[in-house]
């Protein structure tokens, strides 16, 4: 069981993602809160973001390997919630005021 509470992994996935396509955030957050996998995606881009962060505090002989590892990583994440978000198709609907 890890340290963080769910709800901070969901919060960290939808920051990220937001971050990464912020004109998408309404359609992000819909998709988090119906579709698991879309979620994992977004919490694991947020973990490698922060591992990206963290290689600072590494030794200078493994930083850069690292960065390149979690840069890959963070890009490869990014594409795959690029093409969930085209493959969810959906389409925020904004109600007219009746009259």
């Amino acid at each position: 069981m890890g340290t963080r509470s769910e709800g901070a992994v969901g919060r960290n996935g939808l920051q990220s993602a937001t971050r990464r396509f912020p004109a998408r955030g309404p359609e992000i957050e819909t998709l988090l809160a119906r579709d698991e996998n879309f979620r994992g995606m977004c919490d694991d881009l947020a973990a490698a973001e922060a591992a990206l962060a963290a290689t600072v505090h590494l030794p200078e002989n493994l930083r850069m390997a690292r960065r390149r590892e979690y840069e890959e990583l963070i890009k490869d994440l990014a594409e795959e919630i690029a093409e969930a978000l085209e493959r969810a198709n959906i389409v925020p609907i904004s109600r007219s005021p009746r009259y």
